[in-house]
C-alpha cells in the first residue's frame, strides 16, 4: 500500500479547492479528485459576486452576512485580478414588496399593517446603514442617494424612478476563482485529480479505502475524508461512503439569462420585484449585461440543470418593470442555470431556505467531514471553519494562515489593474486595449507567463477568434487542468459567447490531439 494521503476531497468546486488549499498550506498530504471538470457545476454558475447578501438581512442571518461582508475585502486583496468593486443602484418604487414569508415582513405586518407588505424607503435606508457597518469596511465605499433625473445612471431606467440608493459589492470570475485555490493547493503538494470519479469510500483500520474512476486511476488511503460534493453531497454520503445520516439538501436551481449591453455606464441594478424577490442587473463581459437569478425547486440530475422558458420569460417580465427598452426571448443571446445545494433547514420555500453552511463530522473511526450549503464569498472561511472541525486529528499542524495570502497572478495592489495592462501593452504592443485588459483580468502577473517572448501575435500559435490563440490553450492544459474546449471557453473564460460553435470545435480537435485522444 502506499503511503495514505492526510486528507481526500471529494469534489472540485469552490468549497472543496478551497478545503484543499488550506489543508496543503498547513503542511498536510492532500488529493482531490473531480469528477468532471473544476467548476463544473454550482461554482460556475453563480451570479458572479462577493456579496454580503443584503436581503438575507430581511431573514435575520446576521451572522452570515457579517462574515460574507468582511470577507469581501479580504479576498478582494487576494486577487485582484478576478475580482473588483462594483457600485450597485438601487432604484426606488412603492412597487416595492417583501417576500411575505420573511421575520422582517412578519413583524412589520403586525405592527405596520397599513403597508400592506411594502418595503418603506427607511427600513431600506436602514438595511444598508448595517450593511456598511456590519463588516468593518475599509476599501469600499459606503453607501448614497442617487438622482436617477437626468444622470447616467437613470438613463436606462422608466421614468417613473427619481432617486435610488447606491452601495458596493464585488464581481469575481467564479470558475476562475475555483481554478486558482486547485492550483495553489498543487503548488502547496496537493495533487489535483480531474475527470476522476469517485466510485467507493469505504473505512479500514483507522483509514478511508478510495476507490476511483477514470484516467490513470487507482486505488487511495487516507486518514481523513471531506465530502464536498456540492449537489451530490447527500448522494456521496449515503452510496459512496455508505453512511446513515439524517441531514441532506435542499436542490435550488437559480438561472441567469445574457443580453447584448443594455446601458453604458459600469454600475449594477439590484431591482426588487412585486414578489418580494429581487435580481440584478450587471455589466458583463464587455459587450453584455447578466440579469438574475432565479429561485426554484430542482429535482432533477444537478448536471441537467438549464433556464427555463418559464424562468427566461419571469426575468424578463422583471427586468421590463425597470428598464425602457422592452426586453424579449430574441434579445437574450445565453443562459445559464446551477444547482445551489442549501442545508435543507426545512424552510417552506427555496427562497427562504439558508444559505450559510453546516459542517458535519463523522468521527466514528476514520474521520469523515460532510459539507452542507455555504456562499461563494465565504469560502475560505468555510475552508478555516472545516479544519477546525478536522485539527484534532492532526495535531501539531500550523494556525489558519490564508487571509491575505494571494492566489496565482494575485500579487499586485487592488487598485494595481490599469498599471499591469499598460505595462502588458508596452511589453507586447500587438495586444491592443481589450485583448491586454483580458489577459490581464484572467491571469494578473502570470499573463507575461503565457505570452512568453512573442513579438507578434503569429507567434502565439494558432488564433481560435476573440484573441483565443494556442499559447493560451496550452498553458490552460499545463496549469490549469482544461482538457476540453468547454474547460475553456466557458469556464476559464467567458470567450464561448464571442466565438462560433465551428471555432470551438477547433479548439476542442486540437486539445484531441494535444492529449493524444483524436480518433
Amino acid at each position: 500500500m502506499d503511503k495514505p494521503y492526510d486528507l481526500f476531497v471529494i469534489g472540485g468546486g469552490i468549497n472543496g479547492c478551497g478545503i484543499a488549499r488550506d489543508a496543503a498550506g498547513r503542511g498536510l498530504s492532500v488529493c482531490l479528485a473531480e469528477m468532471e471538470d473544476l467548476a463544473s457545476a454550482t461554482s460556475s454558475a453563480s451570479t458572479k459576486l462577493f456579496h454580503g447578501g443584503l436581503r438575507y438581512l430581511e431573514y435575520f442571518e446576521f451572522k452570515l452576512v457579517r462574515h460574507a461582508l468582511q470577507e469581501r475585502e479580504t479576498l478582494l486583496r487576494a486577487m485582484p485580478h478576478i475580482s473588483w468593486p462594483m457600485r450597485f443602484v438601487l432604484p426606488l418604487s412603492r412597487d416595492m414588496r417583501f417576500d411575505n414569508s420573511t421575520p422582517t415582513s412578519k413583524i412589520l405586518g403586525t405592527v405596520m399593517p397599513w403597508m400592506k407588505g411594502r418595503r418603506p424607503n427607511w427600513l431600506i435606508r436602514l438595511g444598508l446603514f448595517l450593511y456598511d457597518n456590519l463588516g468593518g469596511r475599509q476599501i469600499l465605499p459606503g453607501t448614497k442617494s442617487v438622482s436617477l433625473d437626468g444622470t447616467a445612471e437613470g438613463a436606462p431606467l422608466q421614468d417613473r424612478f427619481n432617486k435610488a440608493y447606491e452601495y458596493s459589492d464585488c464581481w469575481v470570475e467564479d470558475a476562475r476563482l475555483v481554478v486558482l485555490n486547485a492550483r495553489d493547493a498543487e503548488m502547496r503538494g496537493a495533487r489535483i485529480l480531474v475527470r476522476t470519479k469517485v466510485v467507493s469510500a469505504q473505512r479500514e483500520g483507522d483509514l478511508w479505502r478510495i476507490e476511483l474512476e477514470g484516467k490513470g486511476a487507482d486505488t487511495i488511503y487516507a486518514r481523513a475524508l471531506v465530502n464536498a460534493g456540492g449537489p451530490w453531497v447527500a448522494d456521496i454520503v449515503r452510496n459512496v461512503a455508505r453512511q446513515n445520516s439524517s441531514e441532506g439538501v435542499r436542490l435550488v436551481r437559480g438561472s441567469h439569462i445574457v443580453t447584448r449591453k443594455l446601458y453604458d455606464h459600469d454600475k449594477c441594478y439590484f431591482f426588487q420585484g412585486t414578489d418580494g424577490r429581487i435580481i440584478f442587473a450587471i455589466p458583463y463581459e464587455g459587450d453584455y449585461t447578466l440579469i438574475g437569478t432565479t429561485d426554484a425547486e430542482h429535482t432533477a440530475d444537478p448536471r441537467e440543470a438549464e433556464c427555463t422558458p418559464q424562468e427566461r420569460d419571469y426575468l424578463l417580465r422583471f427586468a421590463n418593470a425597470y428598464f425602457k427598452q422592452v426586453l424579449s426571448a430574441e434579445d437574450v443571446v445565453w443562459t445559464y442555470s446551477g444547482v445551489r445545494p442549501l442545508y435543507d433547514d426545512g424552510a417552506k420555500s427555496a427562497t427562504a431556505a439558508t444559505r450559510d453552511y453546516v459542517l458535519s463530522l463523522d468521527d466514528a473511526g476514520a474521520p469523515m467531514l460532510n459539507v452542507f450549503g455555504g456562499k461563494i464569498t465565504t469560502y475560505r472561511v468555510l475552508a478555516q471553519d472545516a479544519w477546525a472541525k478536522l485539527a484534532r486529528f492532526f495535531p501539531g499542524a500550523p494556525g489558519d494562515w490564508t487571509a491575505g495570502v494571494p492566489l496565482p497572478g494575485g500579487n499586485f495592489p487592488v487598485d494595481g489593474v490599469a498599471d499591469l495592462t499598460q505595462d502588458l501593452k508596452v511589453a507586447y504592443p500587438f495586444l491592443g486595449d481589450r485583448w491586454a485588459g483580458r489577459m490581464i483580468r484572467a491571469y494578473g502577473t502570470e499573463a507575461s507567463d503565457i505570452l512568453g517572448m512573442a513579438k507578434s501575435a503569429e507567434d502565439l500559435g494558432r488564433d481560435f477568434g476573440a484573441t483565443l490563440t494556442e499559447a493560451e490553450v496550452r498553458w490552460l492544459m499545463t496549469h490549469e487542468y482544461a482538457r476540453k474546449a468547454a474547460d475553456v471557453v466557458w469556464r476559464r473564460s467567458k470567450l464561448g459567447l464571442k466565438l462560433t460553435p465551428d471555432q470551438i470545435a477547433e479548439v476542442d480537435a486540437f486539445m484531441a490531439v494535444q492529449q493524444g485522444d483524436a480518433t
